[in-house]
C-alpha cells in the first residue's frame, strides 16, 4: 500500500468541545489547567482517529487554542510591544492569557490593549491573526509548543510529523507596522529560530517535519523566489536525519514548478483538487528521490471522493515515479471540513440519499486509505466493495431528480445586462434618499445582529425539541426584537436593525429557506477562535419558495418611526460560506442565489422596508489567488450582487457590508457593485483599510468605516472612536461617511454592546459638532 499522509485535522472537537472550554475559561468558569486538559483530550482523540483509519504520516502541532498563525508568532517571539505589560505581569512570554490578549484584546487590572488584526486565510472562510513586524524585529524561540506536542503524541505511542508554518509564508502573512522595510527583509533574523526548532525536533527523534509554504503556489516576484532557495538551503543544512516535507495547497505551482521541485527537500505536497493538470508539468521534471504527496481528497468540501478520477491521477504518478515515491493525502488540512458524518443520524435533517454523497474529515481519512490500497491493486475484498459503492454513489448523485430544476435554469439563462443596473446613477439616488430619510450628517447604524444570549439560543433549541410551541417562540422573539428597537432608540441610533434573533447564522438561516439546500446537525467548522459555523450544503438548483425575512423586518418597522434596515446575505457570500456543489460552475450557482435574493429584496420593498442591507463579506474572500484568474471572477461576482440589488426604486437605499479583507487591489470592482452605502471593518487596522477608498481612485458612494471591534470583549471609549472618526474624515469626505461597528453584534453581551454603542453615538455627536 502507498504511504498515507494527512496535512492537518479539525481541532474544535467533534461536538465543539474546544469552543465550550475556551469560552468557559474566558468567563472564568474553569481554570487554565482545565482548558489545557480539554485541548489534550482533543489532540489525543485526533491522533487516535487518524491512526485507526490507516493514516501513517500523522500531523502534530496542527492543534491550536485559537489560530495557528498566532501560535507561530508566539513560537518565534513576534509579540507586539503593546503586550509587554502582560509579559512582565505573568513572568512568561508564551502563556495562554498573553496569547488570548493578542487574539481578543485585554481590558482589566489597569491594562487596556487592543487585539491584533484579523483577516481571511487565503480564499477560505477561516480567519487568522495577522503578525506584526517592525524594522528591527527581534525573533527568539519563545514557546516549546511544537516540540511539546510532538513529545506528547510520542508518549501516547504515535510517531507524528510536526506541522510548521514556513518562514516565508509566515512573513508574507504579516504586515509592516512602520515604514522603511519589507517584511521579507526579516528572513535572515527569523531563520535561526526555525533552525533551532528543527534541531530540537531531531534531538527528540522526529523523522519528518511538514513545512507549510502555501505562497509557493501563488504569484511570486524574483526576490521571494530567491529567498525560497536560500531559506531551504539553510534549513536542509541544519538537519541530518530529519526529513523535510513542503506542503503547498489552495492553488497550482505553475511558474513556481521548477523552484519548488529543486528545493533541497525530501517530499513535496501538491493540491490536485484545485489543479489536477499540474501533475503533467511536475512528473517529467521531478528530481530523482523526491517524494511526491498527491492531494487528491478534497480538504475544503464535503463531497465523496470520485475514486475513479483520483486513481487515474495516482496511477499516472506511480507509473512515472514508482510506488515508493508516491504519498496519498488530502488537498490541504482537513481543518475546513466537519469532523464526522457518522454524527449525522437524524434523517429529517439530512436525508439518507444526500448523506450517501458526502464525506467529512473522518470519512476522508478512510478515502485516503482506500485509494492507497486500490492504487497498489492489493486484493482486499472489503476495499474492492467500497470501490463499487463509491461508483454507485457517484452515479446516484449524477442522476438524482433532487438536483435539477428546469425553471431555475431558464431564469438564469434569461438574465440580461439591464437586470444588473440601477435605474439612476448614485448622485440622483442619493438626493432621492436624502429627501426620503432626512438623516443627519454621519448617520449612525449597526451592521445587523444584536446579542444572541443564552436565552435566545435556548428558545431555538426548545422549539426544535418541541418543548415550546411556534406561538411561544414567536412571542419570545417579538419581545426580544422590541427590546432591541427600544435600546437603539434610547441610544440615539439613526437607522435601526431588528436584531436577527430568529436567525441561527447569516448563511444557514437563508439556506434553510431556499430550495436546493441540505443541512447538518453537527457539521461545524472553525471560522476563527471559538467562533464555529455550520455551513449549509448546496446540492441542487437554488430558488426561493416564499418570503424569508419580511415578517420580522416588517414587525420591527411597525414598532418605530425610525427606519429599520432589512437584512439579507448576498449571493456570493451565501455561495462562499456554503459547501457548494461541484457538478456545476460557481458562476451559475451564484446567479441562481442572486435571483432568489432579488425576490426577497422586492418583497421587502413592497412591505415598506426602504433601507436594505445585502451583506457581501466574502466577495474578497472568493478572489482567486492567482492574478490571471481574478478579473473573470470579479466580473461575475459583482454582476451577481447587482442582479440581487438593482431592480429597486431610486429612494430605496441599498447597503452592503464587508469585513476582514484587503480592498486595495479590487476597490474599483467594489465601487462597481454600486451599493449606496458600504460598511467595512477598519477599527483593528486603525482605519488603515480605509485608505483603499481614498487613493488615486476615489470611491464615489457612501462609506461606514467600523469604529468598534466587535470580535473583542474590550469596550472602546468615546475618545478612541472620536480619534478613529477624525482619521476617517481626513481620508474620506465628511458627506460620504456613516458611523457603525465593524460587524454584527451577535457574539457580544448586552452590557458591553450598549456601552460601546453609547460611546459610538457620543463620538458621532462630537464629530458632528466639530464638522459644523
Amino acid at each position: 500500500m502507498l504511504v498515507t499522509n494527512n496535512l492537518g485535522y479539525p481541532r474544535i472537537g467533534s461536538f465543539r468541545e474546544l469552543k465550550k472550554a475556551c469560552e468557559a475559561y474566558w468567563a472564568k468558569k474553569i481554570s487554565q489547567d482545565e482548558l489545557i486538559e480539554a485541548g489534550r483530550k482533543i489532540k489525543q482523540s485526533n491522533w487516535e482517529t487518524q491512526n485507526k483509519n490507516g493514516i501513517e504520516v500523522i500531523p502534530s502541532n496542527d492543534f491550536s487554542f485559537y489560530d495557528q498563525v498566532l501560535d507561530q508568532a508566539l513560537v518565534v517571539g513576534a509579540i507586539p510591544e503593546r503586550y509587554n505589560s502582560l509579559i512582565k505581569e505573568n513572568q512568561s512570554d508564551h502563556n495562554l492569557d498573553l496569547y488570548f490578549a493578542m487574539a481578543r484584546g485585554f481590558q482589566d487590572k489597569g491594562v487596556d490593549v487592543t487585539a491584533m488584526e484579523m483577516t481571511k486565510w487565503f480564499d477560505t472562510n477561516y480567519h487568522y491573526l495577522v503578525p506584526e513586524f517592525t524594522k528591527n524585529q527581534n525573533f527568539k524561540l519563545s514557546s516549546s509548543k511544537i516540540i511539546d506536542e510532538y513529545k506528547e503524541a510520542k508518549s501516547l505511542g504515535y510517531e507524528t510529523k510536526p506541522v510548521i508554518l514556513g518562514p516565508i509564508s509566515f512573513l508574507l502573512l504579516g504586515k509592516e507596522k512602520e515604514e522603511g522595510f519589507h517584511r521579507l527583509d526579516l528572513l535572515s533574523s527569523l531563520l535561526p529560530v526555525y533552525i533551532e526548532i528543527l534541531s530540537q525536533l531531531e534531538e527528540e527523534g522526529a523523522k519528518w517535519v511538514q513545512i507549510d509554504e502555501p505562497f509557493l503556489a501563488l504569484d511570486l516576484d524574483e526576490k521571494a523566489a530567491e529567498l525560497y532557495k536560500n531559506a531551504f538551503a539553510e534549513l536542509a543544512n541544519a538537519t541530518k536525519e530529519l526529513k523535510i516535507s513542503v506542503a503547498t495547497y489552495f492553488e497550482t505551482l505553475e511558474d513556481n514548478t521548477q523552484l519548488a521541485l529543486n528545493l533541497p527537500i525530501d517530499a513535496l505536497h501538491i493540491d490536485l483538487v484545485r489543479g489536477p493538470k499540474q501533475l503533467d508539468d511536475i512528473l517529467p521534471n521531478i528530481p530523482e528521490n523526491l517524494i511526491l504527496s498527491l492531494g487528491v481528497v478534497d480538504g475544503r468540501n464535503i463531497w465523496k471522493n470520485d475514486y475513479e478520477k483520483s486513481l487515474s491521477l495516482i496511477n499516472k504518478a506511480i507509473d512515472a515515479l514508482g510506488k515508493d515515491r508516491v504519498w496519498i493525502g488530502p488537498s490541504c488540512s482537513l481543518l475546513h471540513v466537519p469532523y464526522d458524518l457518522d454524527n449525522e443520524t437524524n434523517e429529517s435533517i439530512l436525508s439518507k440519499e444526500i448523506k450517501n454523497w458526502l464525506a467529512f474529515a473522518k470519512q476522508k481519512l478512510a478515502e485516503i486509505r482506500d485509494l492507497a490500497t486500490l492504487a497498489t491493486h492489493d486484493d482486499n475484498t472489503e476495499v474492492n466493495q467500497r470501490f463499487e459503492d463509491n461508483i454507485a454513489a457517484q452515479e446516484s448523485r449524477r442522476t438524482s431528480p433532487l438536483i435539477h430544476r428546469d425553471e431555475v435554469k431558464s431564469r438564469v439563462a434569461n438574465i440580461t445586462d439591464e437586470d444588473a443596473k440601477r435605474t439612476s446613477p448614485f448622485a440622483v439616488r442619493k438626493k432621492a434618499q436624502q429627501d426620503k430619510f432626512n438623516l443627519p450628517a454621519f448617520p449612525t447604524t449597526t451592521i445587523g445582529s444584536f446579542p444572541q444570549t443564552k436565552e435566545v439560543r435556548k428558545w431555538r433549541r426548545d422549539l426544535k425539541k418541541g418543548a415550546i410551541s411556534q406561538e411561544q417562540y414567536n412571542k419570545a422573539i417579538a419581545e426580544e426584537t422590541e427590546k432591541a428597537i427600544r435600546i437603539q432608540e434610547d441610544l440615539g441610533i439613526d437607522v435601526l436593525v431588528h436584531g436577527e434573533f430568529e436567525r441561527n447564522d447569516m448563511v444557514e438561516y437563508f439556506g434553510e429557506q431556499l430550495a436546493g439546500y441540505a443541512f447538518t446537525k453537527n457539521g461545524w467548522v472553525q471560522s476563527y477562535g471559538s467562533r464555529c459555523v455550520k455551513p449549509p450544503i448546496i446540492y441542487g438548483d437554488v430558488y426561493r419558495p416564499e418570503d424569508m425575512t419580511v415578517k420580522w423586518s416588517s414587525y420591527a418597522q411597525s414598532l418605530t418611526k425610525k427606519h429599520v434596515k432589512g437584512m439579507l446575505t448576498g449571493p456570493v457570500t451565501i455561495l462562499q460560506w456554503s459547501f457548494v456543489r461541484n457538478d456545476q460552475d460557481d458562476k451559475t450557482t451564484t446567479n441562481q442565489i442572486a435571483l432568489a435574493i432579488l425576490d426577497e429584496v422586492k418583497a421587502l420593498e413592497k412591505a415598506g422596508i426602504k433601507i436594505i442591507q445585502i451583506d457581501e463579506p466574502a466577495i474578497r474572500e472568493g478572489l482567486p489567488l492567482r492574478k490571471k484568474d481574478q478579473k473573470s471572477y470579479l466580473n461575475w461576482a459583482v454582476r451577481a450582487f447587482r442582479i440581487a440589488s438593482s431592480n429597486v426604486d431610486d429612494d430605496t437605499q441599498i447597503h452592503t457590508h464587508m469585513c476582514y479583507s484587503e480592498f486595495n487591489e479590487i476597490i474599483e470592482d467594489i465601487a462597481a457593485m454600486d451599493a449606496d452605502v458600504i460598511t467595512i471593518e477598519t477599527s483593528r487596522s486603525q482605519m488603515e483599510l480605509l485608505n483603499a477608498f481614498a487613493g488615486e481612485f476615489k470611491y464615489p458612494n457612501d462609506i461606514g468605516p467600523g469604529v468598534y471591534d466587535i470580535h473583542s470583549p474590550r469596550v472602546p471609549n468615546t475618545e478612541e472612536m472620536v480619534e478613529l472618526l477624525r482619521k476617517a474624515k481626513g481620508v474620506v469626505p465628511a458627506e460620504q461617511l456613516w458611523v457603525n461597528p465593524d460587524c454584527g453584534l451577535k457574539t457580544r453581551g448586552w452590557e458591553e454592546t450598549t456601552a460601546a454603542l453609547k460611546a459610538m453615538v457620543e463620538a458621532t455627536n462630537i464629530i458632528r459638532q466639530e464638522t459644523n
